[in-house]
């Protein structure tokens, strides 16, 4: 065989091999039912049972790790720490919000991708949202959310306790954020509490609330 023909062959079947090569995958995120997974730069929340970018199928998951089937091979996988090309660490992104009327920070966001207006509440353990809101937002918290009951300020609701895949304000997101859906008209504006505020860095200084991603 002549070298022209040798080193194009080899060319070839170094290509076949790039595009036959298993995805990068790590896990950025456990939750228990659930992990957050970045397949070659994508990032996801699957649930149990459910198959994320590139095929890959979570197959359990807890706070200490998950299994997850990869081109048909179950493996297990720890928590990784995500870093960007080169090994740098990842920028981290912030957000200022200006005091409102009554010293209170509204900001809009979304939750799973679609717009919401924030009031934030450090209060507030979780996001929460009303069950009209969670309607509108495509949110079967019926089927997947996990029915309590929560204390607010008129007494006790009724409420279900859901994980949204994303909760993002300004260039901040979040992925597998807790929240509470109540039952009723109330809360009547989508509370952004600790399961999204302690996820990420955040101090108020003369009238302004600067938030910025954790690495």
């Amino acid at each position: 065989m002549r070298p022209v023909a040798l080193l194009f062959a080899t060319l070839l079947s170094l290509l076949a091999l790039a595009a036959t090569a298993a995805p990068l995958v790590q896990v950025v995120g456990l939750f228990p039912g659930a992990a957050v997974l970045n397949v070659d730069g994508q990032r996801k929340l699957v649930r149990v049972g459910q198959t994320g970018p590139g095929g890959v199928q979570v197959i359990s998951a807890d706070s200490k790790g998950a299994v997850l089937r990869v081109d048909g091979v179950e493996r297990n996988y720890v928590l990784s720490r995500e870093l960007s090309s080169g090994f740098a660490e990842p920028e981290r992104r912030q957000l200022s919000i200006a005091q409102g009327q009554g010293g209170h920070y509204w900001i809009a966001g979304s939750i799973n991708g679609q717009p919401v207006q924030f009031l934030v509440d450090t209060g507030a353990t979780a996001v929460a949202i009303n069950e009209n809101q969670a309607r509108r937002l495509g949110i079967d918290y019926r089927v997947n959310g996990r029915q309590i009951v929560v204390g607010t300020a008129s007494g006790t609701a009724k409420a279900w306790q859901v994980n949204l895949n994303s909760v993002k304000v300004g260039a901040i997101d979040v992925l597998g954020v807790e929240a509470v859906i109540l039952e009723g008209g109330s809360p009547t504006d989508a509370l952004l509490g600790m399961s999204f505020l302690g996820r990420v860095s955040w101090r108020e200084e003369q009238g302004v609330l600067k938030l910025e991603s954790k690495i």
